[in-house]
């Protein structure tokens, strides 16, 4: 049976064919897009930090620094690093210029360009002085111990109140850290050291970091003081008043 013969499309109904076309394509890209972004944050967390580590191991030390010694390296990999192996010096006295000695850092340097480091993990903890003296001699990043724990505690920070206490020591021990404006830290780029919680990057400008500091301590206040009335009595109770 012939089908009977359709009359024009109206252009009403054309437009709206366009329209629900031209959506489904905005659909589309957006999709596309967030898959793109998704894999680009997915590569990003997946770069893998070369680290060479460097301790110092003093006569004043009772035990031997090779449990200690281990678990920093344990610690390092936690925060997605590769370990390419250590150098353990021992002398009678923390050098207080560059906690190992200018011929040491030189042969630290040297090792570290031929692993093809990218980093330099140092187990014990640095002076400003100390850390900035390094630096002039081994052209890397320089992460000590307190910077690498934070840091592993900054990616596993899940509570708001945790992450603002983690953020807040890191800057507080960053601002420790600081000689004049805050440059000596801008070498530490964007790995190891220099991650908050959620993987946003902390400041090194003398100034904003005491402005995030005061910022962080008013919010953490606040946390504290909701938490205090949640758990209050007076807090989860309404109260009734009778008149009369």
């Amino acid at each position: 049976m012939a089908q009977p013969a359709r009359g024009p499309t109206s252009p009403s109904v054309l437009r709206r064919s366009r329209q629900d076309r031209t959506s489904r394509t905005h659909l589309y890209r957006r999709r596309a897009l967030a898959r793109r972004a998704r894999g680009a944050a997915v590569d990003a967390s997946a770069v893998v930090e070369r680290a060479l580590v460097v301790a110092v191991e003093t006569r004043a030390l009772q035990a031997s620094i090779e449990p200690e010694l281990a678990e920093f390296e344990a610690l390092a990999q936690a925060a997605g690093a590769e370990i390419l192996g250590h150098i353990v010096q021992r002398r009678a006295a923390i050098d207080p210029a560059t906690l190992v000695g200018s011929g040491k850092a030189r042969e630290i340097a040297e090792i570290a360009r031929v692993k093809g480091a990218t980093l330099v993990l140092v187990l014990n903890d640095l002076r400003p002085r100390q850390r900035k003296n390094l630096e002039k001699i081994v052209p890397l990043p320089i992460v000590d111990r307190t910077m690498l724990i934070l840091d592993v505690f900054a990616r596993h920070a899940r509570s708001r109140e945790g992450k603002l206490q983690v953020e807040l020591a890191q800057l507080r021990y960053r601002q420790s850290n600081l000689i004049g404006s805050g440059a000596d830290l801008s070498r530490l780029g964007g790995g190891i050291g220099t991650r908050g919680p959620g993987e946003t990057k902390l400041e090194v400008d003398r100034r904003r970091i005491g402005a995030r500091i005061a910022t962080l301590n008013r919010w953490l206040a606040e946390v504290r003081r909701q938490r205090a009335v949640r758990r209050s009595p007076h807090g989860r109770e309404p109260l009734v008043a009778l008149v009369g």
